[in-house]
């Protein structure tokens, strides 16, 4: 799942603090509002001016602007540059996402599958996150597949979590990555091949996953697609169970207690 702290910003194109686009954006441009709200929130040619941002994003969410509507209800999630309020993130993604955007569309489906700012709701969040996953946001089609493995807003189907982790880990989703590389490792929606596994797992733990430190341990445990290693297992635990992974703390405890 996407980090409920940092709802992802978007850019028309990366933009940097100019005379012209200022100007542009007084004018009324909604596009160049847009960007000039990103060049004051992350502080690209200006002094830094959260406030500022959301200003500028807010004028060009009320022309319509999907870009400005996506990063307003971003900045709304986050509490960045005004107090945080998921209804109004609901509020500008559904416009946003209902314009097509990809990444509004992956946001509005992550608050109706956590239920803030809205009633929780699996099969809402099934419906955008499908949209989004079509469009080739690896977000969404990570989430998209999660859904199908646990069977919520939407029939348990272990081969359709697959086929969607996979378009998510070819792009380099790291969470996506560990999960097939778990099901490849089970067997789960794929034929077991636990070498494929491994490959998988390692391709997250080079991003820095903490859940793929904690299943590539597993793996050197139990001598899944690799030689059974204890110290191997040990240190992959340890590593994981420093970033937080409860399942990694819970695995060197038994270790110890052998």
């Amino acid at each position: 799942m996407f980090a409920v702290s940092g709802w992802a910003q978007y850019e028309h194109a990366p933009a940097t603090y100019s005379t012209e686009l200022w100007l542009k954006a007084e004018a009324g441009d909604a596009v160049a509002q847009s960007n000039l709200g990103a060049c004051y929130n992350f502080g690209r040619g200006v002094i830094q001016d959260k406030k500022e941002a959301v200003k500028w994003y807010k004028k060009s969410a009320e022309q319509g602007c999907s870009g400005g509507q996506v990063n307003l209800g971003a900045c709304y999630a986050n509490g960045t540059g005004v107090t945080q309020d998921y209804k109004e993130a609901v509020k500008w993604w559904t416009k946003a996402a209902e314009q097509g955007l990809a990444l509004a569309q992956s946001n509005l489906g992550m608050l109706y599958y956590l239920g803030f700012g809205v009633t929780k709701d699996y099969k809402e969040a099934v419906k955008w996150y499908t949209k989004a996953a079509e469009q080739g946001d690896a977000g969404a089609q990570y989430n998209l597949g999660l859904c199908y493995y646990n069977g919520q807003g939407v029939g348990k189907d272990e081969k359709e979590a697959v086929k969607w982790y996979t378009k998510a880990a070819g792009q380099g989703y790291a969470r996506a990555e560990c999960r097939l590389g778990w099901c490849y490792a089970y067997g789960q929606g794929v034929d077991k091949d636990e070498k494929e596994g491994v490959k998988w797992i390692n391709k997250a733990v080079e991003q820095g996953l903490a859940e793929a430190q904690w299943a590539l341990g597993v793996c050197y445990d139990y001598g899944k697609g690799v030689g059974k290693d204890e110290k191997e297992a040990v240190k992959w635990y340890t590593k994981a169970a420093g970033q937080g992974d409860a399942n990694a703390k819970e695995a060197l405890e038994k270790l110890k207690s052998k």
